[in-house]
């Protein structure tokens, strides 16, 4: 059996009625992400990256009851030993795993009986909560690690109804904005030594740290996400047909997928698309089902390697994520899970969802790539156990995003959290924010 890590993962963890509140909120929030599926919705896997929803919904419970349960809730015995070779997943340390790519093949056990699962797991929860044993550290880890669930089943959910050529509505269309977004423009920073990273005593994924000193030369960056309408420019000038915008990798990449448009954009040749429009435009499907690309909201669901390149053609780049995290401030209101949209929004003067710099847009709506490569801090050490394989084991051929898209939990987002993802990868709601030198 895994033991947690004997060291505290941080040091200051939350009173035991908050921790019960979060649990049990995180824990329901992950249910009423599920209302209005069927048992067919939730079983299905479309690619290895995208997993079923079924199976989140047991991972996040084997989680609590691997390393939270197991170790420190006297007699607790599982319903069936079995789901810790199915519902692990990339844990070494807590014993063989079913194979990532095979998921979909799991029919049993049933929704029913994962739904069963978690209700013992939360059952059980609640006794240890109750007793005043209960690793505070390793429960808030674990309600943060679900919320990250809850952000992958709903992109790993959009990609399966995607591919049902009825084209499922998740939730019911919403009309599009009708007020104009914000114009673009730049804000300067100034270089200098900055520090960087999560130096407080609160909740923090290992890898946001240690806090460090980065050097900075001055720099601009834009002061809103890279629209729709600005990403139509760069295919009609011939953007996904131009090597020379490319790295060597992302083209041969593109190449090989087929891409000319971003994930889940197609043209409407007339009357198919879903909504009736039938003016040959271009389309995009989302959890809200199929509507017309709104050219002034977010461009989303773009790949490291398109990202660089339309920077590259727009006679800027990428920002690190070290620019990134200098600009950002505190955390404001954005369009995150809890606002409902499910999709990118228009950025609107005034939101608040920006920073005192004049910056918009960098909570929320899209994940923002950038040019830093997903790599220790100095210093860093994993945690000791198998809780210590979360974040280390994956520092090496990802690149960081910052700032949190429409599907993340609020209570995931600080101006140090450091997301990463492999640079063809663009099923998750990603995008951009230029930058350029000063």
């Amino acid at each position: 059996m895994a033991r947690a890590s004997s060291r505290p993962l941080f040091a200051e963890t939350l009173a035991p009625d908050r921790l019960a509140a979060l649990y049990r909120a995180t824990r329901q929030r992950t249910l009423a992400l599920i209302e209005g599926l069927a048992p067919e919705d939730m079983t299905v896997q479309s690619m290895e990256d995208a997993s079923p929803t079924k199976w989140h919904l047991a991972h996040t419970s084997w989680f609590f009851e691997e390393f939270v349960l197991r170790p420190h809730l006297a007699g607790y015995a599982s319903p069936d030993e079995r789901f810790a070779f199915l519902f692990n997943s990339y844990y070494v340390a807590a014993g063989p795993r079913f194979a990532r790519d095979r998921r979909g093949l799991v029919t049993r056990p049933t929704v029913a009986e994962v739904l069963d699962y978690r209700a013992g797991v939360d059952a059980a929860m609640a006794r240890l909560l109750d007793s005043g044993e209960a690793p505070a550290d390793l429960i808030e880890l674990g309600c943060h690690h679900e919320m990250q669930h809850q952000e992958l089943l709903l992109t790993d959910l959009l990609h399966v109804l995607s591919h049902n050529p009825l084209l499922p509505v998740y939730r019911a269309p919403t009309p599009l904005a009708s007020v104009e977004a914000a114009p673009a423009g730049w804000q300067r920073f100034e270089g200098g030594i900055v520090e960087i990273g999560h130096g407080g005593d609160s909740f923090a994924y290992d890898c946001e740290g240690p806090r460090h000193q980065a050097l900075l030369r001055p720099y601009e960056l834009a002061t809103r996400a890279v629209t729709c309408g600005e990403w139509l420019e760069f295919m009609a000038d011939g953007g996904y047909e131009t090597p020379g915008l490319w790295l060597m990798d992302g083209f041969a990449t593109a190449r090989r997928e087929g891409w000319e448009a971003p994930g889940y954009w197609w043209r409407d040749e007339g009357g198919g698309a879903g909504d009736g429009s039938g003016d040959g435009g271009w389309m995009t499907f989302s959890l809200r089902g199929p509507q017309p690309v709104d050219p002034q909201a977010p461009v989303s669901h773009v790949s490291y390697y398109e990202a660089e390149a339309f920077a590259r053609w727009a006679g800027a780049r990428l920002p690190s994520e070290f620019e990134w995290e200098r600009a950002a401030g505190p955390v404001q209101p954005g369009n995150t899970l809890e606002s409902g949209a499910l999709r990118p929004r228009r950025a609107l003067a005034g939101s608040g969802a920006g920073s005192g710099d004049g910056l918009l847009q960098l909570w929320g709506d899209v994940w923002e790539w950038t040019g830093s490569s997903y790599l220790p801090y100095p210093g860093f050490r994993a945690p000791e156990g198998a809780v210590g394989e979360y974040n280390g084991k994956f520092m090496v051929n990802q690149f960081v995003l910052r700032g949190g898209s429409a599907l993340t939990p609020r209570d995931q987002l600080r101006p140090t959290y450091r997301n990463f993802f492999y640079p063809h990868q663009r099923w998750q709601m990603t995008g951009l924010r230029l930058a350029r030198d000063a």
